[in-house]
């Protein structure tokens, strides 16, 4: 009874969960003290030069363009219009730059693991090769020895499918709405919502049965039926397709794709995907070989072995590395003042040239690069514990 009371009565300064949590709270005060200090100093050094913290100037008029905007935007908008217009580039820049790295990620990473020696070795030079490499010396060749070296607009390298490319840009046919579009938009939205439907129906056969169809191709095929079926079935073509051609010593129609985008897009992509296929390579390596074998004995082919029963425990090992290299592409995206591409920094330095509102300026870039990393790491984090093995 004595021994049990000894135990039951330790001074707090000798308890560890005590312990902890003060550790804890003395380093969090500390970091205050810290940040306030920093604070201070800047908010006094700005006071002597007659400046205060404020976001009022966001409302003044820019009086300067942007080569690439995605909304309306001329020298009469604001301050905040421009910033948006940056946003909303590094967005673009982002999301697809890492759906194309995935793509060829997943393709290298395979490829590196291949029996077939050309196809190992190829995919083992460029992995080498481009992870070696500086990404701003990659992103600045990619831009100067490769895009601005295409012909000349008149001289344009004319590709199936009417793609110009020429040193003013990529020109790809492009959809101009028409006035059934709207109705047209309406079927796509609803065979999304029953691309969805298809979705959820197979992944339940799935877990019902134990079989594993092809559930993304399948609701993939779903959509585009459906798309195909509203595009024969209006009166009216939704989308007029206007094509790029040269006029003069530019291009014109379709959409263009300029050097600075084409290069900092497929830079990033070509650079990031080296580094998705080393991972890729070392999520399938993990998985014991036992279970390849064991597949092979069920009589399933090396695709069916590689889709049903490699590549779902393999997740499990790429999907945490790999949500590291989707932050790097979206922060690396920031190198695009590089090409002169206008992202969300590029923009804001301009801004920042104009009112002298550094501090404002790039405490806005820093939570924009912040918001977008939180939310990327939220998604794929999401993810990870949806596909992640659940151990008894």
């Amino acid at each position: 009874m004595q021994r049990e009371t000894s135990q039951t009565t330790i001074p707090f300064w000798r308890d560890e969960r005590v312990l902890k949590v003060l550790g804890q709270i003395a380093f969090v005060v500390l970091v205050f003290i810290f940040f306030s200090f920093i604070f201070q100093n800047m908010k006094a050094g700005l006071a002597k030069q007659g400046i205060t913290l404020s976001l009022n100037f966001i409302r003044g008029v820019s009086g300067f363009d942007i080569a690439e905007t995605l909304f309306p935007y001329d020298r009469s908008s604001t301050y905040l219009q421009a910033y948006q217009i940056g946003l909303l580039n590094t967005l673009l820049v982002s999301v697809v730059g890492i759906f194309f790295a995935t793509i060829l990620g997943v393709i290298l990473g395979v490829a590196r693991l291949s029996t077939n020696f050309i196809i190992n070795r190829l995919a083992a030079f460029y992995l080498e090769l481009i992870r070696n490499l500086s990404l701003l010396v990659f992103l600045i060749f990619w831009y100067l020895g490769v895009f601005l070296k295409l012909p000349k607009v008149k001289e344009a390298i004319i590709w199936p499918g009417d793609i110009f490319l020429s040193n003013r840009g990529v020109g790809i046919p492009w959809g101009i709405p028409t006035a059934s579009f709207p109705t047209f938009r309406l079927i796509l939205l609803f065979g999304f919502f029953l691309a969805l439907a298809v979705f959820f129906s197979l992944r339940a056969y799935s877990q019902r049965t134990g079989r594993a169809p092809l559930t993304l191709l399948w609701t993939f095929l779903t959509f585009v039926v459906v798309a195909l079926l509203g595009w024969v079935i209006l009166p009216e073509k939704p989308l007029m397709i206007d094509l790029p051609r040269v006029e003069g010593l530019r291009l014109t129609g379709g959409k263009i794709l300029t050097p600075e985008f084409m290069a900092l897009t497929s830079g990033l992509t070509l650079y990031t995907a080296a580094f998705i296929g080393e991972v890729v390579r070392a999520g399938i390596q993990s998985v014991s070989k036992g279970q390849v074998e064991a597949a092979r004995a069920l009589g399933l082919n090396g695709f069916q072995t590689l889709r049903l029963v490699v590549f779902p425990q393999a997740l499990r090992v790429i999907v945490p590395p790999l949500t590291s290299q989707y932050l790097n592409l979206i922060k690396n995206s920031s190198l695009a003042i590089s090409v002169g591409y206008p992202d969300v920094f590029y923009v804001s330095n301009t801004i920042q040239n104009q009112t002298g509102r550094a501090v404002e300026m790039i405490g806005m870039v820093m939570l924009t690069y912040l918001a977008f990393s939180l939310i990327t790491s939220l998604l794929m984090n999401w993810y990870n514990k949806k596909i992640r093995l659940v151990e008894r």
